[in-house]
């Protein structure tokens, strides 16, 4: 009787313990849709890449990848949201050096901290940037540019759009090579290209697809690119580097980024699944079709790529505009050194991030 009723015992607690719910931890990774937010509106390049992007991840983790557009603010909107999300590894956003070392310095209170609310998951592409300029600016090389600039202070007009990429390089470029240009700000890179082409302003930076048919049909002059090599798009352009300025390496970067959290299956998951996309032949193919340089999608050495960023925003002296974009109006000389110490001091804030291994 003693046995049975120890034998029963046994049974009733295997059975119980069978049906005892088990640890979430334990579940393999994704269990349900990921959320890929991408800070743009549909329809542009960087939406387009996304897409396909999270097209070949769903393959990958074998649960789909629903894309969520939401821009606006330079970025700040979509970032802010996702720093606001649960830490569960469901949530991806698509960020650039723009989102994440840029608006930071720009914004006293952009609503999230690059150092405690993101973990990288990997590297996407390297997105280099073009120097054009008008034809009737009489110079055919940035040896040339520089030399112009350094005879004639202020007389070069560049167009940008404020605390973009094209305004941070350009500042960065002029304070290396020691010279200064005239600044016409406008709402958008529509606006400032309809005015390089028209003649009113000089020069930009701007990335590679959208001059394209420009420089070949020489209505643009292109002198360098910002890349490290040359571009398969424009072949016969030298690197900023080539054509004499070797200290000038700016980096703008495209990745995928998330919470940090204690989950560290749905980090693995995610790099795998986004180094898997990015080996498909067509991404790679979107990819140099938008001039863009491919990555492996590793996530080691992310933060350092935007290590410096912060501090050329406070080198170009960089602020937030107010709702509604700027006016069309010349300012030349350096910008004021509040601005700049201030973009210096936000740097210092986020520069642990950066940093971090």
């Amino acid at each position: 009787m003693m046995r049975r009723r120890a034998f029963m015992s046994l049974v009733g607690a295997a059975i119980v313990s069978s049906l005892a719910p088990r640890p979430a931890a334990a579940q393999a990774y994704p269990t349900r849709p990921v959320t890929l937010v991408i800070p743009f509106p549909p329809g542009g390049g960087n939406d387009a890449l996304g897409r396909m992007v999270a097209d070949k991840m769903s393959r990958s983790l074998g649960q789909q990848v629903v894309v969520d557009n939401r821009g606006g603010a330079g970025g700040t909107i979509a970032t802010r949201a996702v720093a606001r999300s649960t830490p569960d590894g469901y949530t991806i956003l698509l960020a650039y050096t723009g989102t994440l070392a840029i608006n930071p310095s720009l914004y006293a209170n952009p609503g999230y901290d690059p150092r405690k609310d993101f973990a990288p998951i990997g590297l996407i592409a390297g997105l280099p940037s073009v120097l054009v300029v008008h034809p009737m600016l009489p110079v055919r090389s940035v040896a040339e540019l520089i030399a112009f600039a350094k005879a004639r202070p202020g007389r070069i007009d560049y167009a940008f759009v404020p605390g973009t990429v094209g305004h941070i390089t350009t500042e960065l470029f002029a304070s290396t090579a020691a010279i200064d240009f005239t600044r016409i700000p406008y709402k958008g890179n529509g606006p400032a290209m309809t005015d390089l082409l028209g003649g009113h302003v000089a020069m930009m930076f701007l990335s590679i697809l959208p001059v394209l048919e420009h420089v070949r049909g020489r209505t643009l002059n292109a002198l360098a690119v910002t890349s490290a090599a040359r571009s398969d798009l424009l072949p016969e352009v030298p690197t900023i580097a080539q054509a004499g300025v070797p200290a000038f390496r700016p980096s703008f970067t495209t990745g995928c980024w998330r919470r940090p959290g204690p989950r560290a299956t749905s980090s693995a998951g995610s790099t795998r699944s986004l180094r898997e996309a990015l080996a498909a032949d067509d991404v790679r193919a979107r990819l140099a079709a938008e001039g863009a340089v491919a990555a492996a999608g590793h996530a080691g050495g992310l933060r350092g790529r935007y290590r410096r960023r912060g501090d050329q925003v406070g080198c170009a002296g960089a602020q937030a505009q107010p709702e509604g974009g700027v006016t069309r109006e010349a300012t030349s000389g350096p910008w004021p050194t509040s601005l700049r110490q201030g973009a210096a001091r936000m740097f210092e804030k986020i520069r642990p991030f950066w940093d971090a291994s």
